[in-house]
């Protein structure tokens, strides 16, 4: 990931499963001293409208003005970073406090981002002016609709960026938005094991629970903006620009590029799981099912034409 450096905490590591390793454990000041300074210590300072933003040719802008979703995206930067700002300041540690104010900032700087974009570019987006109501349930909803939400952006930008869908330069300037993206959803599962077990809802059985519960108001938030936005227009993948596209070819770039941002996180901080195991898993479906589609055995070659003899 561009300009985001590995955060090294000199204390010992944390295990995944919320065990103590013999000298930290999620849930204590320690763990929560090495996920706050991590995420505040890697806060890249830079407003987008002094950002060297480039101008485009015709196709350029064509393929970026094809793209439906812009107010969609303008209204959940927007409206995060109203809902984390008033959370923060229900927050009663000083140190969680700033991280999650920093979170507040960087989604209202990604509004600001996409609003650069839109102004720049002609593009199509508007926004709504409602209040976010900032609660706890509020964040963690947030937390996992991000979690979804950055690993199939993970998989979007990829494809994008292997296919040149967009100039180097410009793709170059929203590789940060994605990796503060990453930053984000880091910080969010180890605050919410943090959280549930400084409330004595860590153990594994009544983790997993609220953990499922959580990504499933996700979807159904995801299914609620789906029908919303159900008469608008619809993207079309472009093969001349992307190839042949299949769901196992998004996928494969999801996970890849799940993997490859999150290997310069620091190993002892908790990642998110959920959300990537179910993308292998459904990877491994479509290829299953995409092989039942390939005929078993293809015709040969002198049954394919037509022979001289008929």
């Amino acid at each position: 990931m561009r300009g985001l450096r590995t955060f090294r905490a000199p204390s010992e590591g944390i295990t995944g499963t919320g065990i103590s390793n013999g000298r930290m454990r999620i849930g204590s000041e320690e763990h929560k001293d090495l996920f706050c300074r991590s995420f505040l210590d890697t806060h890249e300072a830079y407003e987008p409208k002094d950002l060297p933003w480039p101008d485009l040719d015709e196709g350029s802008l064509a393929r970026l003005r094809s793209i439906p979703f812009w107010s969609i995206a303008l209204q959940t930067e927007r409206d995060a970073g109203l809902m984390l700002d008033g959370y923060a300041l229900t927050e009663s540690d000083p140190l969680v406090r700033r991280a999650i104010a920093l979170q507040a900032y960087e989604e209202s700087r990604h509004f600001r981002m996409l609003s650069t974009l839109v102004e720049r570019y002609g593009l199509s987006g508007q926004v709504e002016e409602n209040e976010p109501i900032p609660t706890r349930r509020s964040f963690i909803t947030f937390g996992y609709t991000e979690c979804i939400d950055s690993f199939i952006g993970f998989g979007a930008f990829r494809l994008a960026r292997e296919a040149g869908f967009l100039p180097d330069s410009l793709v170059r300037l929203f590789a940060r938005v994605l990796e503060e993206e990453a930053r984000h959803i880091v910080f969010f599962v180890n605050w919410v094991a943090y959280d549930r077990f400084k409330r004595r809802r860590g153990f594994a059985l009544l983790r997993v629970p609220a953990e499922v519960y959580g990504y499933v108001r996700a979807l159904v938030l995801h299914f609620r903006i789906a029908r919303s936005a159900k008469n608008a227009p619809q993207f079309q993948v472009s093969e001349e620009v992307f190839g042949e596209f299949s769901l196992t070819k998004f996928l494969d770039a999801c996970v890849a590029e799940n993997t490859d941002v999150m290997a310069v996180f620091e190993p002892r901080l908790l990642q998110p799981r959920a959300v990537p195991a179910l993308g292998r898993f459904l990877r491994g479906v479509a290829q299953l099912f995409e092989r039942k589609r390939q005929p078993k055995h293809p015709p040969r070659a002198q049954e394919a034409g037509t022979t001289s003899g008929r």
